[in-house]
């Protein structure tokens, strides 16, 4: 029996879920030796929980790692121990993302555009550590038998969309030579061969010039009917929109039977129908497989391309004016800046308002839920005389209980928060 299978080459889009480390507890103690029988709280705080990272890298040039892992926690920070001793912090989840990786929330807003390597997104701060009970020691309280729990984190979904970011993207119809330029000046393996579509996702190569390391992009797809979804058309065209420069291959020697400047023509033509944008994007002509072609068909090109457009000739096949072609890019790109992100960054729990809370409920049974309920939970033992008094301050002070009135609470009545139930005693 065969087990068929398709290998994943390419990804450019994908929801993940991430979340940050939880904070550890802190413990309530008290100092005790063989001279000391009743010493005073020494409960150490919980560690800080690891915050999700996002990096910008050139080490991957797509999503596809992202298809085989989708969840994404950093490390929670460990408990607080005796003897004032605070728990470890836990690591921070750094995740490396290509260059162009845009994340997004679940509602597809934009939270940060990773445009730079190394550059660094805070998506998730990580749980605050709980107070050990000396952390709590008053004059007036000087044997707080309570701690705080350490912040318990939620998991989020977001969306990674990649639109790749090279300083110069390689176009032109199938079989032009654009994998095999790609593969002599840089150490990309692209797949090379004499059909059409040969190549099914852009191929990213690092190029050194002039002690720069430029990112060239070989972009597939690109036919007749392109913009409209035509061969892998708009799947590939978006790759384009924040490329510095692009290289317009065309294969001078007509050895497919086509006719060079009507490629040329229509290639410009899908590129301003897919977005206006792209046809304005600065181009250097490459004709290639000279080797191949007879004079009279560069000259017969030159002339109707006219001289107002840049063009070079090349044989990537024989590495024929490779170098020079090179050089004028390096030089070309210093008078075209870099993209820029797209929007500041903003923290996903950031959009969470940590005071806010929802009353609902009548005839006798209501319940109190939110962020705020969440946070003054876990620093609370209900257990604990003194701890529950300051739970029931809490909800009279930022105006929980009046709002339960508001709505019909009486006395007698039973009032749910966060899985416990109370009895409301006027």
């Amino acid at each position: 029996m065969k087990i068929g299978y398709n290998v994943l080459m390419f990804l450019d889009s994908v929801e993940i879920t991430i979340q940050a480390g939880s904070g550890g507890a802190g413990v309530a103690t008290f100092y005790r030796d063989t001279l000391t029988m009743f010493g005073g709280p020494n409960g150490g705080d919980g560690g800080h929980g690891g915050n999700v990272i996002f990096v910008g890298t050139t080490n991957i040039d797509n999503l596809v790692s992202f298809h085989y892992n989708q969840k994404f926690k950093a490390e929670n920070g460990a408990n607080g121990s005796g003897g004032n001793k605070t728990g470890t912090n836990g690591k921070d989840l750094r995740i490396e993302v290509p260059l162009g990786t845009k994340i997004m929330d679940k509602d597809g807003k934009l939270l940060c555009d990773i445009t730079r390597v190394g550059q660094e997104y805070l998506a998730l701060k990580g749980g605050a550590g709980g107070f050990g009970n000396a952390h709590f020691a008053t004059a007036s309280r000087q044997t707080p038998n309570f701690a705080k729990t350490g912040v318990k984190t939620k998991p989020y979904q977001v969306r990674l969309e990649l639109n790749c970011i090279a300083d110069i993207g390689i176009i032109g119809y199938p079989n032009v030579g654009k994998s095999t330029l790609l593969s002599i000046i840089s150490r990309a393996k692209p797949k090379i061969a004499n059909y059409q579509f040969t190549t099914l996702y852009p191929n990213i190569g690092v190029v050194k010039i002039y002690d720069q390391n430029l990112l060239f992009a070989d972009i597939p797809g690109l036919i007749e009917g392109a913009s409209d979804g035509v061969g892998l058309g708009t799947d590939f065209l978006k790759h384009i929109s924040r490329t510095r420069l692009l290289l317009h291959m065309v294969d001078i020697s007509a050895a497919d039977g086509r006719d060079p400047y009507n490629d040329y023509l229509v290639i410009n033509r899908e590129l301003k129908n897919y977005h206006a944008d792209l046809e304005k994007k600065q181009q250097i002509v490459v004709l290639n497989k000279i080797d191949s072609a007879t004079p009279e068909q560069i000259e017969n090109f030159r002339q109707k391309i006219g001289k107002n457009t840049e063009v070079w000739q090349i044989s990537a096949l024989n590495h024929t004016g490779i170098e020079a072609l090179l050089q004028r890019c390096c030089q070309v790109l210093q008078t075209i800046p870099k993209p820029e992100p797209l929007l500041p960054e903003t923290i996903l729990e950031q959009k969470i308002d940590k005071n806010q809370f929802a009353v609902a409920g009548g005839n006798g049974e209501y319940s109190v839920t939110g962020p705020f309920i969440e946070n003054l939970i876990r620093g609370v033992v209900l257990e604990d005389t003194e701890s529950n008094n300051y739970f029931q301050r809490q909800l009279v002070k930022h105006g929980v209980i009046e709002q339960l009135r508001t709505i019909g609470l009486r006395d007698g009545d039973t009032i749910e928060i966060a899985g416990h139930l109370f009895t409301y005693t006027e």
